[in-house]
């Protein structure tokens, strides 16, 4: 079991066979071998016991009993005591059994009682005649809650009776000394309860923290045969445990015994520093929208309404500009680029020509509005305003957070990730847009999504893109796509040029991947889940 190569090695080399062919009747070499072994001047405990860790040989000649005693023994934690059985358990030296066991404990309340008696008795022990409640409250020193208790409980249960002074009836407190005594007793097992007990435990732990109920989990310890014939023998060997460089400068090493390890034994889980999961993702994708000749753009998340909404053609009276919809916050910003809201405000009100516009007065009030981005297609406005004409044809992309003021279900978030993206070509057109989501759609691992006719204010013709869930069997909206329509275009790049632009959720993208069909379940921060979750790999 322990460095058997090593063992083959040193047996090969004084063998008959060493430098000659071996037989073919591998087994005799085996039964050479294994003899071999059993001659050995070195007993198979002293083996095991060379491969004891430290906190194995301290606890081996004391386990026997509870962890508890154990670590009393040894003067180690119970931690310490835990993992050295386990440890010896693996090598066959002891056997472990678990029980649990509930016990009641005292709580805050219970303790001060145990030292002060509970309130109904020292209520009745001022009663050696007639008193008001103040009097009572007094003597007996009770809180008001005390007070009120005691009154009900003992108004209930024919002790007192209450008139203009309470006055205490001729039935005994016997329940009341029952109660008082079962609280002095504890902590105590619940499974050695006799039935008035378990009747007074019930009635207290409707009482506020006066006991409460905990299961304790126990671990005995019994030597194996193995086990006993080990704990004999001298324990108090020095082994090294690890080479160090200073150990090997030194050469400290020579004539010293190596510990030995059995590499077949179990060891525990090491999990890695690595990004979130989301974020891996993200990093994916991004690298695929660069791989396809794509620029990033970026952001703040916090814009005036006239960036979020009215640069992209979205008339002041829209459903999706209201607070049901879109988080706005309680205050505003003046507009900075006045010539380039002067041509809006015109698209808005006439539609400067190439349309009729919205047909309604423009406000510039409601333009100043501050709104957490409903999409990152406000990065694709303020993106194209930046253009100029030498800069064409070019290609941009963004994945970023959004904000909707949404109902959170399943397949809803009130804050999520949408992976934004415009081609600004004069020869582009609707097919190339259907390409470029196709083939990024490939690339996430979705071979067949569709596309059917839809309706954006900012683009036309407009689809909306669509994937298929295999667990809820239903097909799920990613958002939407289409090309900017001219009122768009021409005040933020000057002129009319084709300009694809999408934008689907990109949370529901890697819902499949990660096996998780709660779009919740992707920020919940549960540390298992951060630590088993598989990398993103495609």
């Amino acid at each position: 079991m322990f460095h058997t190569v090593r063992e083959g090695n040193k047996y090969l080399k004084k063998s008959k066979y060493l430098g000659k062919e071996l037989p073919k009747n591998i087994k005799e070499i085996e039964r050479e071998f294994l003899e071999e072994i059993k001659q050995s001047s070195e007993a198979p405990e002293d083996k095991v016991l060379e491969s004891l860790h430290p906190l194995e040989r301290k606890v081996l000649p004391h386990a026997q009993g509870s962890v508890t005693d154990i670590a009393k023994k040894t003067n180690l934690s119970e931690t310490e005591v835990v993992r050295a059985l386990q440890w010896l358990e693996n090598k066959d030296l002891v056997k472990r059994t678990h029980t649990e066991q509930e016990i009641i404990n005292v709580g805050k309340n219970g303790q001060q009682y145990q030292k002060e008696s509970l309130p109904e008795q020292r209520f009745l022990k001022t009663l050696n005649k007639p008193k008001t409640m103040q009097q009572i409250q007094e003597q007996a020193h009770l809180d008001k809650d005390e007070l009120y208790f005691c009154l009900g409980y003992l108004k209930k249960n024919n002790f007192i009776q209450i008139g203009k002074e309470i006055t205490r009836t001729k039935e005994p407190a016997r329940k009341i000394e029952s109660t008082q005594k079962f609280l002095q007793s504890l902590p105590r097992s619940l499974q050695h309860l006799t039935k008035e007990e378990q009747t007074i435990m019930q009635e207290l732990r409707q009482r506020k923290e006066l006991i409460e109920v905990e299961v304790k989990k126990e671990t005995q310890a019994v030597l194996t045969d193995q086990g006993k014939i080990l704990s004999k023998k001298n324990l108090n060997i020095s082994l090294i445990e690890s080479l160090t460089p200073e150990l090997l400068a030194k050469k400290a090493w020579q004539g010293k015994k190596f510990r030995r390890y059995d590499v077949s034994l179990s060891v525990p889980k090491i999990y890695p520093g690595k990004k979130h999961f989301v974020k891996q993702a993200i990093s994916y994708a991004k690298r695929v929208w660069t791989d396809m000749g794509f620029q990033e753009m970026e952001g703040p998340m916090i814009n005036t309404s006239f960036w979020n909404f009215d640069a992209l053609f979205t008339p002041q009276d829209h459903p999706a500009r209201e607070m049901q919809d879109s988080i706005f916050l309680a205050r505003k910003q003046d507009i900075k680029e006045k010539e380039l809201m002067k041509k809006i405000k015109a698209m808005h009100e006439t539609g400067s020509g190439i349309s009729k516009g919205w047909q309604y007065t423009w406000d510039e009030e409601v333009a100043k509005k501050l709104v957490m981005r409903t999409h990152t297609t406000v990065l694709s406005a303020k993106t194209l305003a930046k253009l100029k004409e030498t800069d064409l044809p070019a290609k941009f992309f963004a994945i970023g957070r959004n904000f909707r003021n949404e109902s959170v279900d399943w397949s809803h978030g009130f804050e999520f990730n949408q992976t934004e993206g415009i081609v600004i070509d004069p020869n582009a057109n609707f097919r190339d847009l259907l390409g470029y989501l196709k083939e990024f759609f490939k690339k996430m691992g979705f071979k067949n999504a569709r596309f059917r006719p839809a309706y954006f204010p900012y683009t036309e013709p407009s689809v909306e893109i669509d994937v298929y869930h295999p667990i809820h069997k239903k097909w799920i909206e990613l958002g939407g796509a289409g090309m900017f329509r001219p009122e768009v275009v021409i005040p933020l790049l000057g002129k009319e040029t084709p300009v694809l632009a999408w934008g689907p959720g990109f949370d529901r993208l890697i819902l499949d991947y990660y096996n998780i069909h709660d779009i919740r379940e992707l920020y919940k921060n549960d540390i298992k889940q951060l630590r088993e979750t598989k990398v993103w790999l495609k």
